[in-house]
Formats: C-alpha cells, sequence, structure tokens
C-alpha cells in the first residue's frame, strides 16, 4: 500500500523553482508561512507529529476557513512552493523533487478555480492531464473512463473549455488530474460557486474513484456534502490541524457543529 507522509514546519510562497533551495528567514529569524501545518492520514498507527495517506482507502476530507492555510499546504505538497520539514510519498522525499517529478509519482493536484486551457477544447484539456505518459493503450482506456464519469464532456470534446459552465469545467477539471492515473488524488475546493445538484454529482464521482483504488484528499467548505463521503476530516486553523476524527466523530462534535454547521 502506498503511503505518503508529511511532516511540514513552514511554507514559504516563493515558488520551488529549486528543490534545494532553504526556506529563507525572515529579519526576526522565524522562517516565513505557517508555523506547523500537517497533511492528514487515512489508516491507523500515525505519530502525532506525522500525517499519513493510505491510498485506495475511503476520502479523507478538510474543513477550513479562509486563510487557514490549506491551498498554500497543497502547493507544498505538490512542491510548488518550498517547504521546510519532511514530505515522503511512495517512499521517494518529496523535498528533493520538481513539481514534474510529484506529478509523475502519482499526486495529482485538482486546483482550487479549476485552472483550465479555457481555449483549448475539453478533450485538449483532458489530453493535457497524460501528457507525461507513453502508454497509448492506457491513455485510450482512461479516455473512456473519464467519458463514462462525465457523459456531458465526450458529447461536447469538442467545444472550447472556457464556454463550458463552472460545473462542466470542474467536471473537465478532475478528468483531466484522472488522465494523469492518479495515486492520490488532491481536490481543492470542489463545491465553489457550483449549484447543489453538481456538487452531488461531483461527489458521487468521488465515491466511484475511491473505488477504483485511488486516494482522495477533499479540501472542502461544504461540510454536509464532504462527510457524506468522507471517511476522515480534519480541521486547519492558521496552518495547524487542531482536531481530527472520523466524519462521524467530527459532525456529531458540538465545536465542529457551531463553527462550521451552524449548529447551537
Amino acid at each position: 500500500m502506498t503511503t505518503f507522509e508529511a511532516r511540514i514546519f513552514s511554507v514559504t510562497d516563493r515558488p520551488a523553482t529549486d528543490p534545494h533551495a532553504p526556506v529563507q528567514e525572515s529579519a526576526s529569524g522565524a522562517r516565513n508561512g505557517y508555523p506547523s501545518a500537517l497533511l492528514p492520514y487515512t489508516g491507523h498507527g500515525a505519530r502525532p507529529d506525522t500525517s499519513r495517506v493510505r491510498c485506495g482507502t475511503n476520502p479523507t476530507r478538510g474543513r477550513h476557513s479562509n486563510g487557514a492555510g490549506k491551498t498554500t499546504l497543497l502547493r507544498a505538497v505538490s512542491r510548488l512552493i518550498n517547504a521546510s520539514g519532511t514530505l515522503r510519498f511512495a517512499g521517494r522525499d518529496l523535498g528533493r523533487l520538481t513539481p514534474e517529478e510529484v506529478f509523475s509519482l502519482g499526486l495529482v493536484q485538482v486546483p482550487e478555480g479549476r485552472q483550465l486551457f479555457d481555449r483549448m477544447s475539453i478533450e485538449d484539456n483532458l489530453r493535457m492531464g497524460a501528457y507525461r505518459r507513453t502508454d497509448a493503450g492506457a491513455i485510450r482506456e482512461s479516455f473512456e473512463r473519464v467519458y463514462q464519469m462525465f457523459p456531458v464532456l465526450k458529447e461536447r470534446r469538442r467545444q472550447i473549455a472556457g464556454s463550458m459552465s463552472g460545473g462542466e469545467q470542474q467536471m473537465c477539471a478532475i478528468g483531466r488530474a484522472l488522465m494523469a492515473a492518479p495515486k492520490l488524488l488532491v481536490v481543492d475546493e470542489m463545491s465553489l460557486g457550483l449549484a447543489p445538484v453538481v456538487v452531488d454529482q461531483l461527489l458521487e464521482v468521488l465515491a466511484e474513484i475511491r473505488k477504483a483504488g485511488i486516494t482522495v484528499l477533499l479540501v472542502e467548505q461544504d461540510v454536509f456534502a464532504a462527510f457524506s463521503i468522507a471517511d476522515r476530516g480534519y480541521v486547519m486553523e492558521t496552518g495547524r490541524i487542531v482536531r481530527e476524527g472520523t466524519a462521524s466523530e467530527l459532525s456529531e462534535n458540538v465545536d465542529v457543529q457551531r463553527a462550521y454547521l451552524g449548529v447551537h
């Protein structure tokens, strides 16, 4: 079983153009970024200062407020920005890898805002997800799986991505990530700006993806939606994981109910 571990002491918004470059310190001697951040894990036996995600388990979701550091954390995990600490995936030290190398290992992110090539067709956007793959037969099979999950993408595969609705663009973004044959799929704010009926459709797709053996790490503002499919959940505040547990445990927690579920 593939395992991801993270022990991140600090991050900086400086791009990780040099994976060996140290994190800069401020005049006070404190490192730039958040003082501590941990990536959630699914499974058992992780040390308190270490996070672990086991591939093939149920989706994990994180509940975070704006400015909590969630997107910065995901960028650090994908090596888009520098971080100090330990990042390991599939036995490899991610801290010494480039974003392209991390991507090739199967750690694939669906970014907030979708980030499609809006002047390219849907099919060309999907093809971009497989640009590092050379297995032509398997790529064709990936196309079929994506089109099976999202029939509307097949119907409109020649359409320019930027002309689609927000929900269809999110489908395309998830489909593009699946074309990369991920082992760990990281989805950032999937429901942002989407109608509830579309969110429900996407949650069903995430459940199918998990059944296929792909671990899903979901950062989501829609707590009710996320708890409906998550195995475990984590609450992040100013860069720190302050609470964790199974989805049922968190949904029944009084503090979580008051802060995130609107229960008083």
